[in-house]
């Protein structure tokens, strides 16, 4: 993100766009937009953008836009579709520009010879080609069988190491959406269900071979004549990325301060879901703010570090916990502040491409963070120290302004002492006159005081995560 001018909020936008002023210069009118005339309104003072077909005048939107100008000037007088999916997928711009609709790109009409049928081929790489149908024709399948109380919905991956964070079902209303996730792809179970079912799901999955049962419980003990009706992306296998980004609403269950503007929530999941989020992989929270859909991205952490948690049920599936920082002028954090226990707010599926199977193949785990950059790696944290036993150590390198603002100061400092592997070191960019550790911002010389191998070949994992030039500079 970069700095906005002042009155150049999400708040202010908002407003712009209920004022009634034009937007897109065209006085209300939608017109057919054709490839060359895209391509001329690609300036700052005259920028127009396709996403999805649809073309949107974003000049008026640029000095409001989170990630700078120089970002939506990428896509100017273009198709900008894959550039957006790449960056934020998730933001739901059909609300936030919909006053700046210019109209649907133009299709262009393609003539046959007469007399003569063509067919055009696409040429992509055989290889991929042959993965993709092996994986859809061989791999993928589900059947349904039933008794007297119970509907059994079978999905067949043959995938080996399948396991329940690979799943994720919903089922609310009558409609059940069954999702198995593999790698960038996912195949996708979605039916109006036949009849009513109670608001509990089961889910068995057989790791070994793959095979994943939903279950689920009649409401009448009727025999059904079929499942149901197909839905949207019924029995498809695509990349995970074409797929629309789903959401369920979860109960604010608690609220509870982790610094002096970091506060911990706690979402509970919907009955009828199961769902459990990757380690390194992040959601979406979805909310309504004066009559636009505002949405920004979150990494679920645990409800505290020590492992002692997990002879708790925090694991159940059923708990998501976000460690969230709430700005003074943060329109999206202060209404998420505003919630009250026992108000919803819409989650969606989990998105990344973090794998656990970086850590396993390393001997050392260096972990960069930034302020709530710290998020991604509580869960990396547990998981490194209680699932790997090839690392030898485990340093997290914790950057922040002030003493204040470090996150789980006392609980890191007590896993530091009870696991020899871990080391932890805070870093100051702001401190007291009292601070008596390390402090500056992250630099090459800063660095190599404490990324260091722990023997001469080791094989070394860094993971960063923060602000952005934060990022940069540590990777730098």
């Amino acid at each position: 993100q970069v700095p906005l001018k002042p009155g150049r909020s999400l708040m202010d936008w908002i407003r712009l766009t209920k004022s009634g002023k034009d937007l897109t210069g065209l006085k209300g009118r939608l017109i057919e937009v054709t490839e060359d005339e895209l391509a001329k309104h690609n300036k700052k003072e005259d920028c127009w953008i396709c996403i999805r077909g649809f073309v949107y005048n974003v000049t008026p939107y640029m000095e409001y836009h989170p990630g700078g100008e120089d970002e939506l000037m990428k896509a100017a007088g273009t198709d900008g579709t894959d550039l957006f999916d790449q960056v934020h997928r998730w933001v739901n711009y059909e609300s936030m520009l919909k006053e700046c609709l210019v109209g649907r790109m133009a299709v262009k009409p393609i003539a046959a010879p007469k007399g003569e049928l063509k067919f055009k081929y696409v040429l992509i790489c055989p290889k991929k080609l042959y993965i993709f149908l092996l994986l859809y024709f061989l791999f993928y399948s589900y059947d349904w069988f039933q008794t007297d109380s119970l509907i059994t919905v079978v999905i067949y991956t043959k995938q080996k190491d399948m396991s329940a964070e690979l799943v994720i079902v919903d089922c609310q209303d009558k409609r059940l959406r069954g999702e198995i996730i593999m790698d960038d792809y996912s195949y996708l179970v979605e039916v109006d269900l036949d009849h009513a079912v109670s608001e509990e799901v089961a889910v068995n999955i057989a790791e070994k071979i793959g095979k994943v049962e939903i279950i689920l419980k009649k409401k009448d003990n009727i025999h059904w004549k079929m499942l149901g009706q197909p839905w949207g992306c019924h029995n498809t296998f695509v990349k995970r990325t074409d797929r629309e980004v789903f959401y369920r609403k979860c109960k604010l269950v608690s609220k509870s301060e982790v610094t002096h503007d970091t506060k911990l929530f706690c979402l509970m999941l919907p009955k009828g879901t199961h769902l459990h989020v990757p380690t390194g992989q992040h959601v979406y929270l979805k909310q309504t703010i004066t009559g636009t859909e505002a949405v920004k991205p979150y990494t679920p952490v645990l409800p505290f570090l020590l492992s002692d948690f997990q002879e708790t049920s925090h694991h159940d599936g059923v708990h998501i916990y976000l460690m969230i920082k709430i700005y003074s002028c943060g329109l999206f954090t202060q209404a998420l502040d505003d919630l009250q226990i026992g108000d919803y707010i819409s989650v969606s599926n989990p998105e990344g491409n973090f794998k656990k199977s970086q850590v396993q193949d390393s001997e050392d785990l260096i972990l960069l963070a930034g302020g709530t950059g710290f998020t991604p790696m509580v869960k990396l944290l547990n998981f490194a120290l209680t699932e790997v036993s090839c690392l030898r150590t485990v340093k997290l390198i914790f950057f922040n302004k002030t003493e204040d603002d470090i996150l789980w100061r006392n609980q890191l400092e007590q896993l530091a002492l009870k696991d020899e592997r871990f080391e932890v070191q805070f870093i100051l960019s702001q401190p007291t006159k009292d601070w008596v550790g390390k402090q500056g911002e992250i630099s090459s010389s800063l660095l190599s005081e404490f990324v260091k191998r722990s023997r001469k070949d080791s094989k070394v994992l860094i993971c960063i995560c923060g602000p952005t030039p934060f990022t940069e500079q540590g990777v730098q």
